[in-house]
This record gives structure tokens, sequence and C-alpha cells, in this order.
């Protein structure tokens, strides 16, 4: 099947030509019609299976006829990276339709958002907290929606967006297509579904375990040496670019510093960073310039560079779920990619979960010439965090300080 097998309208079939656009995934083949044809759909699919395309071509040939400056078309995504991501693909799609999209997400200057609705948007794509902000100051109309995109709607539970999504479904017409994507189907996505979806059309594509064009290895390791092993790994493996994940928005500062004074060309992305920084990050990994990035689950969605040769978890993620999505980042269209996991003796039951989804145990490795016994520092500064300085002493505070707690006491 080819995609002008679809027949999109003409200038959208040239969007998807200018794009490189050749055979449809598996998604898109069985998603794609049932869109075109006003169903709702609940897509269950992995990262990195096409899935923005199976929404995206379908609004744009959709939007051709009738009114154009209203906000015809609505996607709300959980991060501003996945969010952009989404932009670009529906702004490169549709360059030839005159189409207007737009991304509307936190921690940016409100004013340019205003200033681009003002003029006129058929498409919005958005974060739901400033989505909500725009809502409540009377900028964004949504009366006139006639599609809904749910896009990786199991993690917008993970960060606790549904109530803010049900509050915005409230102000959506109820005559609606509505479109709902997620990796995994916990129970209150269930619901959801149930709740927004009209006699929806399903289609599954390998969405229970990770993608099978990633090989997994386990690292055996303790906490402190985990930093020696990542550059030990780097050394020694024929990487392209790497993607390296931690648990906390200090450590992957860190360990990208210490990468960077090992002389790698790498950057870290967390959620500390003002947005330009983020992008900028981002757009460094994509292009090259940056070939290691450091980064919190923030990343585990919306990084779409298809050369990532190796995942590397710094630290084990803390569900399954959360694995599938890290290392969806590797072994994209129809490249394979290597997946390594440092885990400590407190991973175990994690370990045990992977390996079940997988029906296999994951093979153990460990470096040669090593040194796996090396001890601990005294105070491992990388891991602990700086004790908070001492207020100065003042004759008489501390003391008043003491009868008050002691009168409390009583």
């Amino acid at each position: 099947m080819e995609f002008k097998d679809f027949q999109f309208h003409p200038l959208v079939a040239a969007g998807v030509k200018a794009a490189g656009y050749n055979e449809p995934t598996p998604i898109q083949v069985q998603a794609i019609p049932s869109v075109m044809q006003g169903r709702d759909v609940m897509g269950l699919a992995q990262t990195g299976t096409g899935k923005t395309a199976v929404f995206a071509l379908p609004i744009l040939h959709r939007l051709m006829q009738g009114t154009r400056r209203k906000v015809r078309a609505l996607v709300i995504a959980p991060t501003r990276e996945l969010a952009e991501q989404i932009h670009k693909h529906i702004t490169g799609l549709g360059s030839k339709t005159g189409l207007r999209s737009v991304t509307i997400y936190g921690g940016v200057n409100i004013n340019p958002q205003f200033e681009k609705l003002r003029r006129g948007v058929e498409i919005i794509v958005a974060c739901p907290g400033r989505l909500l902000d725009h809502m409540g100051q009377g900028t964004i109309d949504l009366s006139q929606t006639e599609v809904l995109v749910l896009d990786e709607a199991d993690h917008m539970f993970d960060m606790g967006f549904l109530p803010d999504i049900r509050k915005i479904l409230k102000h959506l017409p109820k005559k609606r297509q509505t479109l709902l994507f997620s990796a995994t189907m916990p129970e209150e996505i269930r619901r959801l579904a149930k709740d927004v979806l009209s006699d929806p059309v399903l289609v599954q594509i390998g969405h229970t375990a990770p993608a099978d064009t990633v090989s997994h290895a386990l690292y055996p390791i303790e906490q402190h040496l985990k930093t020696a092993l990542l550059m030990e790994l780097l050394r020694h493996t024929d990487t392209e670019s790497v993607l390296v994940f931690t648990r906390t928005k200090h450590r992957a500062k860190r360990v990208g510093e210490q990468l960077q004074k090992a002389g790698y060309r790498a950057s870290s992305l967390q959620g500390n960073l003002s947005q330009n920084k983020r992008q900028a990050a981002l757009d460094g990994f994509r292009d090259g310039k940056y070939q290691v990035l450091v980064a919190t689950d923030i990343a585990a969605r919306g990084i779409d560079v298809s050369n990532i040769s190796h995942v590397i978890n710094y630290d084990i993620p803390a569900t399954v779920d959360a694995y599938t999505h890290r290392i969806g980042r590797t072994g994209r269209a129809a490249k394979t990619g290597d997946a390594f996991t440092f885990i400590t003796h407190e991973d175990g039951e994690t370990v045990r979960s992977i390996e079940r989804v997988l029906s296999e145990k994951i093979e153990r490795r460990f470096m040669e010439g090593f040194d796996y016994k090396k001890p601990a520092p005294a105070r491992d500064r990388e891991f602990v965090r700086p004790p908070r300085a001492r207020a100065p002493f003042r004759p008489g505070v501390a003391v008043e300080r003491g009868q008050k707690k002691r009168r409390a006491a009583y």
C-alpha cells in the first residue's frame, strides 16, 4: 500500500510527497481509513510507530473544506516537547495547504500565543494547563472544534492531567470526532475512553511489549560507580546518538556536566531549564551537535530523532511502561537499537517485571577491565543534596526560641 491510496486532498498529498513519506506504517494502514470516515478511534501503539500521521493527515484533509481561521481541530499532549513535535509534523505535512497550527503550553511568554490566536488558526496543539489559562481569559474559542485528539493519554494520567482534560471537554461540542492514543491502557484511561469516545474503532499495534527492534542488556553496578561505567561504555561502544536517562533533574545536569568535562559532545534536558534551553538541547541532539543527551523522563516522549542508536538507563525507571517509553526512542523507523540499563541491588522487582513483559531473561553484562570493587567516597556529592546553610548565631534568639519550644511542649 502507498500513501496515494488514501486519496488525500491534492495539497495534502503534495505535503506527504515533500516530506518523503513512502509506505505507510502498520498503524497508519489500519487507522487512517477509519479516521477519514469520521469514526472515533482508540489507538494502542508504542511510541515510534507513526501515529502522529494517523491523525495529522486526515485532519488536514478534512480542514481543506469549510471555515478558515477558526479553531476546528484540537490536539492535547502531555509535554511541551511532544506538542512541538506534533506541531512540526502538522506544519510540514500541511505546508501546501495554507492551514495554520499553533502550539499552546506554559513556561514561555503567553503574549506571542495571544498574537497568533488573534490572527486566526485552524489547529491548536496544546498542553492542558496553558490551554485552560487561555480558555479562562477568553482567548481561545473551542465551540467550532470538529476533531479532538488526546495523544499519549496514559502519560497525561501519570502527570495528573485527567481532571484538566475533563474540564476542557466541557467546552467542546458534543458532536465531534475524538481520537485517543495511548501506549498502555490502565483502568483510568479505559474509563476516560468510555466517556469520550462514541462507538470507537480499536487499532492495536504491539502495545504490550517494547519494540522487537531493540536488544536489551543489564549492567549490575553500585550506585557510586555508574558514571564511571557510563564513560567506559561510551568509550568502548560503537554509537551514533546516545540518550541517557536519569531519575532526577539534579543528576541529569550533573552527569551531563561530567560528560562534557570528559570531552564528550553532551548536553542535558530536564525540567529546571527554560523552554529555550530545552529546545536548544533537543535541536542540538537532533542535528548532531550533541552525541549524548542526558535527560529525565521528560524526554521519554516527544523526541523525534530517528538515529538514536543507544538508550542507556543510568537509573532504572519506576515502571515497565516507563521502560517501554524510554527505549522506544531507539530502534525506530525499521532500524535496530540497544537498550542498556544500570541496575543496583534495589532494582530486582522492577527487573523481574520487565522480564515478564519481554517473556525472556535479559542478559547481564560486565565490562572487562572495569574496577567494580572501587569503594564509594566518604561523601558521594553526586547523590547527596548540599547541606543547608546554618543561620548565624544571635545572642538571645536561640534562648528565646528554646523557651518557646519548651512552652509549646506543655
